[in-house]
């Protein structure tokens, strides 16, 4: 019990370190706020303004209406994520939640974008209220998803994980199909901080320091939901009420954020961890520098935004800065957490029994060759469905998307196999652990700095891109133990990288910036027969180069060790697994974008037909996830025809239910 006294002692005084830490961050976001401040209004007139403002004075105006704003906004939204991360994660009792990592923030500004272009009546009522229902519907199917499972870290992540690509896959189609309506969001989406008022503190300032109330009365059942269960329920404590209430209170902390100023990344996964690791232990004490911390984080990262040269420091979005700037920063701090004993390495079950290979593979070449001959054949055009021959011009145009789908999809199942091979893990895929992310990332990078690079040039950036994402990855692992709590967070790092490079971009003006859009989102549509064929081939030498590799896909889960004993080059079997991965994965992205779940969920639904052994299970995946691209390429080119759907957009859609389904299906096993 004195313990538990000790716990439930309120806003306890933390350490020395959290104090610290917050001056650290907040002393040089002041420096920079009087710098900024002094660029736009001399430091003389700064007394005058404020006690006298002059409206017909430019720099004043701008000052008191901009600059101020602004300033307030940021202390807000950081202090909100900040306190709404640490909510979550006393809650679910996993030190890596956040309203990024549940999907939160993409179910609000999914929910936002949809009202905009379907319901605009509904915003007029309150965006809040509208952020704030997407964030609870989000929230509310990670938690459907991972209750089985006891909220097991690794489970909530994967359903949070899984939810919030769902979200923004069906946002990037609004927006595809929509850009004259959603234009604007790609900057707000992407948190832009800019004020031409105080509405939006206005807007902030009330409901946050609500949420703060209800958070100081949700203080003794929070620190008791950090208690096992059955003790918190001998204290008294209705779980399921004390539950309901707190992550409401945590949704509707991040969804007042993202309906005033967009999603803000990073911030409410960062500030709490900061906290943790600055030696603030006490739920009390937790919840107050995390909200603390999360202010000045969002404070100085907006004010060193502004130090950007001229009117393009303005335009930056901040939230997708922070999260450019937390992403390294997590990456450093994941081997230093202390997460709970992790499990997952039977997350999914293999299969009820083995079955014979040959039968069941020459079965999925049979229905693959009989998919791709109705795709090609069968499809609507300006009189209707029809039946084309061979002979039919519409082959020559659909076929080269076919090649590309089943090359696109043979590849990122063959990668997403090596990888959870390599690894003993089945939740290692190049989506999850964001190798996909490092090729487009190498992509971009290869497209702005160098117009002039061809498919073999863009194909090398994606390659390194995606090799060096591979070994910062597993190098964490390593010092990690290969926990996939760990491993998985590092990639979450790694794929906002890649999605603050793109905001960024898209808030550049940029118009390579909407060609790199249409390309993320997967479309196979314009892909020439030469290209085609070149991934098409590139697959077949891939899948022949196999038999020489499964050998080492059987031994390595055993360790290192292990591997040593058995007469392996450890060092040297590893290095080429990571190339094949790394360069499997960087063709598959130029060919159907980073946005897909077919490396993450086609290997264990060939393990689960029954095809344990590594060879088998790396061809049957690569058959399946073949179907599946080739399947999203015909459900993109005819459901909405005229217009092209992207097959990566289809694909996402289509993987994370059938993603979820096997969550569950482990989980009431």
């Amino acid at each position: 019990m004195a313990d538990l006294a000790v716990a439930t002692s309120g806003l306890a005084r933390p350490r020395f370190g959290s104090a610290a830490l917050v001056l650290l961050l907040a002393v040089p976001a002041l420096a920079a706020s009087l710098v900024n401040l002094s660029m736009r209004l001399p430091p003389e007139q700064w007394w005058g303004a404020l006690a006298h403002p002059d409206l017909d004075d430019t720099a004043e105006i701008l000052a008191l209406y901009s600059f101020a704003p602004r300033l307030v906004v940021s202390l807000l939204a950081g202090g909100a994520l900040g306190l709404a991360g640490t909510i979550l994660q006393q809650v679910l009792r996993n030190p890596i939640a956040s309203p990024t990592t549940l999907g939160i923030e993409a179910g609000a500004s999914l929910a936002l974008a949809a009202a905009l272009v379907w319901a605009p009546g509904l915003i007029g009522l309150g965006r809040e209220w509208v952020a704030l229902g997407g964030g609870l519907l989000a929230i509310g199917v990670v938690l459907a998803l991972s209750r089985r499972s006891g909220f097991s870290p690794l489970v909530v992540i994967l359903a949070g994980m899984v939810t919030g690509l769902a979200c923004a896959a069906l946002a990037a189609l609004l927006a595809l199909f929509n850009s004259h309506y959603l234009a604007g969001l790609f900057l707000w989406g992407a948190g832009s901080l800019s004020q031409q008022d105080w509405s939006a503190p206005a807007f902030l300032a009330p409901r946050l320091a609500f949420a703060g109330l209800a958070t100081m009365l949700l203080l003794r059942p929070l620190t008791l939901l950090g208690l096992d269960d059955d003790v918190a329920r001998s204290l008294g404590l209705s779980l399921a009420a004390a539950r309901l209430a707190a992550l409401t209170v945590a949704v509707a902390l991040t969804t007042f954020v993202v309906a005033s100023v967009g999603s803000i990344g990073f911030v409410g996964l960062a500030a709490p961890v900061l906290a943790r690791v600055s030696g603030a232990r006490r739920v009390g004490a937790r919840l107050l520098i995390s909200a603390l911390t999360g202010a000045a984080l969002l404070w100085l990262t907006d004010q060193m935004v502004q130090l950007q040269s001229g009117a393009y420091g303005e335009m930056l979005p901040t939230g997708a800065v922070t999260a450019m700037l937390g992403a390294p920063l997590l990456l450093w701090m994941v081997p230093r957490l202390r997460l709970p004993p992790h499990t997952g390495a039977g997350l999914i079950s293999h299969a009820r029994g083995l079955v014979r290979p040959a039968p069941l593979l020459a079965g999925l070449v049979l229905l693959l060759v009989f998919a791709a001959l109705a795709s090609v054949s069968v499809g609507p055009g300006a009189d209707g469905w029809s039946l084309a021959g061979p002979s039919d011009p519409v082959w020559a145009l659909r076929m080269p998307r076919i090649l590309a789908a089943v090359a696109g999809g043979t590849l990122l199942a063959v990668a997403g196999g090596i990888l959870q091979r390599m690894t003993g893990n089945p939740m290692a895929s190049p989506e999850v652990l964001g190798v996909s992310a490092g090729a487009a990332c190498g992509l971009i990078v290869a497209l702005f700095l160098f117009d002039a690079a061809g498919r073999a040039g863009q194909t090398l950036a994606a390659a390194l891109g995606a090799f060096l994402a591979l070994l910062a990855i597993l190098a964490l692992a390593r010092a990690s133990k290969g926990a996939p709590e760990r491993v998985i967070l590092a990639g979450v790092a790694i794929g906002a990288l890649l999605d603050s490079l793109v905001s960024l971009l898209m808030a550049s003006g940029d118009p390579r910036a909407v060609l790199l859009l249409t390309w993320m989102a997967g479309s196979t549509y314009g892909i020439d027969l030469a290209t085609a064929a070149g991934s098409l081939m590139a697959a077949a030498l891939l899948l022949a180069a196999l038999p020489t590799v499964a050998r080492w896909l059987d031994i390595l889960p055993l360790g290192d060790v292990s591997a040593r004993a058995l007469g392996m080059p450890s060092l040297f079997s590893r290095s080429l697994l990571l190339a094949l991965a790394a360069l499997a994965t960087a063709m598959a992205t130029l060919l159907v974008g980073p946005l897909s779940f077919v490396g993450l969920i086609t290997p264990p639904l060939a393990r689960l037909a029954g095809l344990r052994r590594p060879l088998p299970e790396l061809l049957g995946a690569a058959l399946i996830g073949s179907f599946v691209m080739l399947g999203a390429d015909f459900v993109g080119r005819t459901l909405a025809f005229p217009w092209q759907l992207p097959a990566g957009l289809i694909a996402s859609m289509l993987g994370a239910p059938v993603f979820l389904w096997l969550l569950t299906r482990r989980q009431t096993a």
